[in-house]
């Protein structure tokens, strides 16, 4: 992580927060890393997110979700925590449409079983309101997910990735199983257009899951 680009200008407010957020993880991650090392972290994490937000009083709450799984993914990597679950990344170009679909189904499909985590090559500045609907109308909640870009510690965390009209700003890392799938774009189509979209990627996750071997959650 580079120093200078993670120190995002923060109001007084938000600069509070992120120094409770560090502390709190702090808390949860003190038998693996340093406070100096988290504050790294949280303030790199906000960067990233800070350069497309569109509604920034959300920010240092979406930092913090960002950060915990980055530690986490980090964790994974150094061999601190191996629970035995593979762990799949959805990668899209904005984080908004497909790879936050996929996620829905994965997490619902696989349930405990699975990890599952997205990212984009270029965030948007929040998840398709078509995608959401088009979600929920088959009784999945993406509403809360947010735009994240991919990082180094979360692509090498994943057993397995699944990229989606990235090309070749999808990072590839030795080791991985990866898989493209070959989707439209859902960015600026109507709900009718997304759901056969949708639904392709259902069925792809089904296939997966059962490719894990991971029992379908009920």
């Amino acid at each position: 992580m580079n120093d200078t680009a993670s120190r995002a200008t923060v109001t007084v407010d938000q600069e509070a927060a992120l120094t409770a957020s560090a502390r709190r993880l702090a808390t949860d991650f003190e038998s693996t890393f340093g406070l100096q090392t988290i504050e790294r972290f949280i303030h790199d994490s906000y960067a990233q997110l800070s350069a497309q937000a569109t509604v920034a009083n959300y920010l240092p709450v979406l930092t913090e979700r960002f950060a915990r799984q980055r530690l986490r993914a980090l964790t994974r990597v150094e061999g601190g925590h191996v629970d035995g679950k593979p762990t799949v990344l959805f990668l899209c170009v904005q984080n908004a449409g497909r790879s936050q679909m996929a996620l829905g189904f994965f997490e619902h499909h696989a349930g405990d079983a699975g990890v599952g985590w997205s990212g984009g090559s270029e965030p948007s500045g929040a998840v398709s309101e078509v995608a959401i609907e088009a979600m929920r109308e088959r009784g999945i909640d993406i509403s809360f997910e947010y735009p994240k870009p991919w990082t180094d510690e979360v692509v090498r965390a994943a057993d397995v990735v699944i990229t989606m009209g990235c090309g070749d700003a999808c990072p590839i890392f030795p080791g991985k199983h990866y898989e493209e799938w070959t989707l439209p774009d859902p960015a600026g189509l109507t709900l009718e257009d997304v759901r056969p979209i949708r639904d392709e990627i259902e069925q792809r996750v089904l296939t997966l899951v059962h490719e894990l071997e991971l029992a379908p959650a009920r």
